[in-house]
């Protein structure tokens, strides 16, 4: 994030170690370049506090969520396509050819032995992204993870009401990584009381979703998650991407997410240019 905005992104700094921590392996190698992504956000952690896990929430059943990645560089994400998840651009460094990513999907718990952790081969960041809006990245694995995808909401009509975000970040702020997936509900919040509670939001590229008196959120560790509901048709689509927030659940300071209606058109360009 730019360097005078004073909220927290929600990436772990040093993941491998706090997943480590758990007894997990999950997390692999961290991301090459990746160093310096977290040392930035580190250093906005020490000055400000802990950032965004799903904060008030509930585990999530096996296979409820099937779309759903953990990245080793501490990041979530959602399988945009079998071989392509869609995270956030602040958990990436930039565009190009990258093999040290690993994506851990198919389950709810990281240490279960059915997971399947699959390489990245290249990564897509936002064009233009500069820390502020545009907050979207695409990763390409070197092959397939068989699971069913997450499709992007392409209607503005669908930025409203009540939104699920999912993530193995801490369940407090200042908490530890979660073994297993968390799930809570927050509702949409207009831009204008979003606006009042951080005094800045890019419009048409964020959105939000909290309670007024806190403890429902995601957290450190949800950066580049999902935020999705269901369609007309019953069916989930993602509309946001966790993306900022001051704390974890703070009353009057709800979550920030990249509006992916905005970018849908984008997004699907990006995943067809990386081949």
């Amino acid at each position: 994030m730019q360097k005078d905005r004073k909220v927290l992104v929600r990436i772990v700094a040093g993941a491998a170690v706090a997943l480590t921590a758990l007894g997990m392996t999950a997390a692999g190698n961290a991301m090459a370049g990746t160093d310096d992504v977290k040392a930035s956000h580190s250093a906005t952690a020490k000055k400000d506090g802990p950032s965004t896990k799903i904060v008030g929430g509930t585990p999530a059943e096996q296979g409820e969520f099937p779309w759903m990645v953990r990245l080793s560089m501490g990041c979530g994400g959602a399988l945009f396509e079998k071989d392509v998840v869609l995270t956030a651009a602040h958990c990436v460094d930039g565009s190009g050819d990258n093999t040290s990513i690993t994506a851990t999907g198919g389950v709810v718990d990281l240490e279960d032995s059915n997971k399947v952790e699959v390489k990245s081969t290249k990564v897509l960041q936002a064009p233009g992204y500069n820390g502020t809006g545009k907050d979207w990245a695409l990763i390409k694995l070197e092959k397939p993870i068989d699971q069913p995808t997450l499709p992007i909401a392409e209607d503005p009509a669908l930025n409203e009401g009540d939104l699920t975000v999912a993530g193995w970040g801490a369940d407090k702020e200042g908490g530890e990584q979660q073994q297993k997936l968390l799930k809570v509900t927050v509702p949409f919040i207009d831009d204008a009381t979003c606006k009042k509670a951080y005094g800045e939001l890019v419009e048409g590229e964020e959105l939000c979703a909290g309670v007024d008196e806190g403890g429902l959120d995601s957290c450190q560790g949800d950066s580049g998650g999902p935020l999705f509901r269901k369609d007309e048709a019953g069916e989930f689509v993602q509309v946001g991407i966790v993306s900022w927030g001051e704390g974890c659940a703070r009353p009057g300071k709800p979550g920030v997410y990249t509006e992916v209606t905005n970018f849908a058109a984008d997004i699907k360009k990006a995943a067809g240019e990386l081949g």
